[in-house]
């Protein structure tokens, strides 16, 4: 709020725009000075009548202090009701004085200062109270009661009355004198800061000792009526002095009635006097005021809580120019102002940078945004502008669709295309197609193009266009990788597959294969083999394998050997071929001529199981290939095949010299007189002879190879070679010995067991039987072997064919009675056998199984049936 001291000693309390909210009749004089805390709620003021005045705002309180002489200055402790109701005051009498309210009633008075002549204003901040005389300027720290600097008066002041003191606090370590035509700045600091222009503005500690240096002064060319902060600037409220008033020597206080005086000025200057701009101000019967008569005030003032005194953004700072008959109040530019006059000036970017900080309303930023992508498109700064248009633009779709066809006119729509959103706005899908079509037209875009496709949603436009506008293209040799591969694409966003495959296999893509699957595409890859194969032999051939059935050979090994690219088609010929044959022998049999080369050329260790395994190549041809490739092993297996068996055993020997080897090719042959060969080519080598002995046992005799070796021919390591003859001898006679005792355990046992099996007979029930049973006991069946069953059904069907009961010899084929049918072949009547072993048991007075084990699953008694007939012969 405002307050306004009036010569008639009444206090007006207005708000920032003016009215009236209160009215103190605190004085019967004129009001010298006013002074708030921090806080607001109390305000002091002073009076030519002797009088102090301090002020609840918010209550009834009141407090008056009178002494005998005028009071020209007060300045409440910031913390005023915090703080035992202090205050400062001064006056006339030249005595600075500070009150303490006592904790039991009353006022302790505390004389600062004295006999330096009438106070002129004071200020406090913190705890720092800094007062003007005719001495010059003090600051007393209250909190060590000490004082710390001392301002002496500017020179040329001849009457400070008339030319007054400002005291203006900036922060709690900056004070502000404006006196006469001088400014300086005074920063206090302690004995732990920096000081000068590397000053700390933060007290640290209560018991460091304060200091003060002077970080700024100028001369300025006019008389000050007042000064204040402005941020890191200040408010200078000038009073223009005409010449003959500069020599003029003040007699009076008198106001001027000549009407000569100049309008009252502000200046915002720097602390360099460096101004930055100047304004008169329209101040009614100026013509008749002196420096004195003006003021200047500012909120938020010092004594504020703000921090530093300095105002936020958009909380700017009001400022009272005060004459006797006007109040002025000013106040920055606000944000629309500021940015209008940005926005006049070319300074788009600062205008834009004022709104996007919140300055001004949000409607702004349109128009800010559409002149400022308006200035960048005139400056030919089209990337810049690009680059702007998410932040200027948002989420407007009509503003962005306006932008990228007025870029696509200034053909530079491929710089936008980055920007473009695709969701949060989503525009036409006209836009997009544009945008894309766009990107089309130079290689140097394709690239980019390829990007914007792969990330932008498909759902956003049509692909059409965009391949009609590629296409024209796609038979140029010009025509770039990247522009194919969106092309492919796009292809594939409009279901074209079968072309987005030719694309993608030109371009060697190794996705190819996913992109194969996914849309079962493998009626499409005929004319792409080679292609695929260079991508990935592997997979390829595992493709072509898997679908040989629409891939077929011939076709595979057709392109491969007719391909002009670059790439070692043998190689990959014998790949498929290889991998064919282990899937399938015959699948490719009518190249299994070439395979033979192919695996004598890539890998020869798969050579003998193919040659072993086919039968569909040409012996004489692959002899030739092995010949000229010197492969002895696979020469021999195809000279055994040609029934060269003797010209193969003599390679063995002569090339390879592998008796090993050479003795199992001549045991495959099963050929008496190619061991003859082998003995007779190996006599002739003393060496091979003995590895002939190594090897003889289980296949020649060794007596017979020794005997044929002639006299006198030295064997080397004979004897060994001799003892492990024995040796591997006795080894084999006894593992011999040891087999056979086991092959005639396994006989008897064998024996044995059949033996028991013969002796058991089958049980083969009436018809009638038959059919109850199966009704009444489907799982008593079940219980038999499955072997015996169908030797019995076996045996069931002989008797019925004419068989007679051993005993009764009546047809065996009787339909109410059960017949048994004995292994030996002999069958009877139940009834029959029944009578007949019980005959026997009876004659011999024990029974005749002599306790013969029961390995039968049969009915209960018939496991001790027994064939009378065989049984009495062998009794």
């Amino acid at each position: 709020m405002v307050a306004l001291g009036t010569h008639n000693g009444t206090l007006h309390i207005l708000d920032f725009q003016g009215n009236q909210v209160k009215e103190i009749a605190a004085h019967t004089a004129t009001i010298n000075d006013i002074s708030f805390d921090a806080d607001g709620e109390y305000i002091g003021s002073c009076s030519d009548d002797g009088t102090v005045a301090i002020n609840s705002l918010f209550t009834d309180e009141k407090l008056k202090f009178e002494y005998h002489r005028p009071m020209k200055a007060i300045a409440l402790d910031p913390n005023y009701a915090r703080n035992y109701r202090r205050f400062a005051t001064g006056g006339l009498a030249g005595q600075v004085l500070v009150l303490t309210k006592k904790s039991w009633g009353g006022y302790h008075k505390k004389v600062l200062r004295d006999g330096e002549g009438p106070i002129h204003s004071m200020k406090w901040r913190a705890d720092l109270l800094a007062w003007a005389n005719d001495a010059g300027v003090k600051v007393h720290d209250m909190r060590t009661d000490k004082g710390i600097a001392f301002i002496e008066r500017p020179k040329g002041i001849h009457r400070p009355e008339f030319l007054l003191p400002h005291l203006v606090w900036q922060d709690d370590t900056v004070l502000v004198v404006g006196w006469g035509t001088s400014v300086k700045i005074a920063a206090i600091r302690t004995d732990l800061s920096q000081g000068l222009n590397g000053l700390q503005r933060t007290i640290t500690t209560a018991s460091s000792e304060k200091y003060v240096d002077i970080v700024g002064s100028f001369q300025t060319g006019y008389h000050i009526s007042g000064v204040a902060p402005f941020g890191d600037l200040l408010v200078v409220l000038a009073y223009i002095p005409d010449e003959d008033e500069k020599e003029k020597t003040f007699s009076t206080s008198v106001t001027s009635r000549q009407g000569t005086a100049q309008r009252p000025e502000i200046h915002l200057v720097s602390w360099k006097n460096d101004e930055l701009t100047t304004d008169a101000l329209p101040i009614h019967g100026y013509e008749h005021y002196k420096a004195k008569d003006y003021a200047l005030a500012h909120a938020p003032f010092s004594g504020s809580s703000n921090a530093g005194g300095q105002w936020a953004a958009g909380d700017e700072p009001l400022y009272y120019i005060v004459s006797p008959k006007d109040i002025v109040v000013a106040k920055p530019r606000d944000a629309e102002d500021h940015i209008a006059w940005l926005l006049q000036h070319g300074c788009h970017e600062k205008a834009l940078a004022a709104v996007e900080a919140g300055q001004g309303r949000t409607e702004l930023l349109d128009e800010v945004g559409s002149r400022y992508l308006d200035h960048l498109i005139i400056e030919r700064k089209y990337a810049e502008a690009a680059q702007r248009c998410p932040k200027l633009l948002r989420g407007s779709p009509s503003a962005w669709e306006r932008w990228v066809f007025h870029f696509a006119h200034l053909r530079q729509l491929p710089v936008l295309v980055p920007y473009i959103p695709t969701e949060n706005p989503q525009l036409s899908d006209t836009a997009y197609e544009v945008a894309l079509v766009a990107l089309t037209t130079n290689p140097s875009f394709h690239e980019l193009l390829l990007t914007t496709i792969k990330n932008w949603p498909p759902t956003l436009y049509s692909a059409s266009p965009v391949i009609s506008a590629i296409e024209p293209q796609l038979n140029s040799s010009s025509m770039a990788d990247s522009l194919k591969e969106s092309l492919a694409e796009l292809y594939v966003i409009n279901g074209q597959y079968e072309k987005a495959l030719s694309l993608y296999a030109e371009l060697l893509k190794p996705e190819v294969f996913e992109f194969i699957e996914k849309y079962n595409l493998h009626d499409a890859i005929h004319d792409k083999i080679v292609n695929l194969m260079i991508v990935d032999n592997k997979r390829t051939v595992h493709l072509l394998i898997q679908h040989r059935d629409i891939i077929p050979p011939y076709e595979v090994v057709e392109q491969l050997l007719h391909t002009s690219k670059k790439c070692d088609k043998r190689y990959l010929l014998h790949l498929y071929l290889h991998a064919l044959f282990e899937i399938d022998i015959h699948a490719g049999k009518d190249f299994h001529d070439m395979q033979v080369e192919l695996y004598a050329d890539y890998e020869t260790r798969m050579l003998l199981p193919f040659l072993r395994t086919s039968q569909h190549y040409r012996l004489d041809k692959a002899y030739e290939i092995f010949a000229q490739k010197e492969l002895v092993r696979e020469q021999v297996f195809v000279l055994g095949r040609m029934g060269n068996a003797k010209e193969a055993l003599s390679t063995i020997i002569n090339k390879l010299e592998d008796m090993q080897e050479a003795v199992e090719f001549v045991t495959e042959q099963h050929d008496d007189e190619l061991w003859e060969e082998l003995i007779r080519q190996c006599l002739q080598k003393p060496e091979m002879v003995g590895n002939l002995l190594e090897h003889t046992v289980g296949n020649l005799d060794p007596l017979y190879i020794v005997s044929l070796v002639p006299d006198g021919l030295e064997i080397p390591r004979l004897r060994d070679r001799l003892v492990k003859i024995v040796t591997d001898y006795r080894t084999e006679t006894s593992l011999r010995n040891g087999c056979n005792d086991i092959l005639k355990a396994d006989c008897v046992n064998l024996l044995v067991k059949y033996y028991h099996e013969a002796r058991r007979g089958v049980y083969m029930v009436s018809m009638d039987e038959e059919v109850h049973g199966n009704r009444a006991d489907d799982g008593s069946s079940r219980g038999h072997e499955r072997s015996s069953s169908v030797r019995a059904l076996d045996i069931k069907s002989r008797t019925r064919c004419g068989a007679r009961c051993c005993l009764c010899f009546d047809p065996l084929p009787i339909q109410d009675i059960s017949v048994i049918v004995f292994y030996c072949c002999h069958a009877y009547h139940l009834s029959c056998l029944e009578g007949g072993l019980d005959s026997m048991r009876s004659n011999s007075g024990q029974d005749s199984d002599g306790g013969m084990d029961d390995e039968d699953g049969s009915p209960s008694g018939q496991s001790r049936m027994r064939c009378v007939l065989c049984t009495t012969a062998a009794s």
